[in-house]
């Protein structure tokens, strides 16, 4: 149940975008971010305004090239997207702000409690990925059409 300090926690009319890291989660996310290599150029980016580029990306669905113009260039954010997702930086990052949204919320840090549909079982014992390919891309025939290639079958094959 929402209460208002929750509801203080998750206000987020304070950054440009809703996607935006505030300072808390900056804290958070900042020591998972990998260093520069060694031995290269210094890293000029900033890389919380990479990380808020790509947040943008996936919280609104829009292509990397329509990427508002006060973000990073779209090269340099799909770039470290690639590179982080790649490293499983992304994954460690997203672990991590989920943690701290479930313990600001006063649940424990992993669900004990999942509720599956039988939709969902079923897709998962078959694979959806294929199941879902199958039905999308099944070729329906006209009965007519099944017809005249049994026939041109069976004449053809009766010599």
């Amino acid at each position: 149940m929402w209460k208002p300090d929750h509801r203080l926690a998750a206000d987020r009319r304070g950054l440009r975008y809703p996607s935006d890291l505030t300072d808390a989660e900056w804290a958070l996310v900042a020591p998972l971010i990998p260093p520069a290599k060694r031995g290269g150029r210094k890293r000029t980016v900033d890389v919380r305004e990479v990380l808020n580029a790509i947040f943008y990306v996936l919280a609104t669905g829009c292509q990397w090239k329509a990427l508002p113009k006060d973000l990073p260039p779209k090269s340099t954010a799909h770039s470290y997207f690639m590179l982080w997702n790649w490293s499983r930086t992304l994954e460690r990052i997203h672990e991590a702000l989920y943690v701290a949204a479930r313990e600001a919320a006063d649940k424990e840090p992993s669900p004990s409690v999942a509720v599956i549909d039988s939709q969902s079982a079923k897709a998962a014992q078959k694979g959806a990925h294929q199941s879902i390919r199958r039905v999308s891309t099944r070729v329906r025939k006209s009965p007519a059409a099944n017809d005249i290639s049994l026939s041109t079958r069976s004449g053809s094959c009766s010599v």
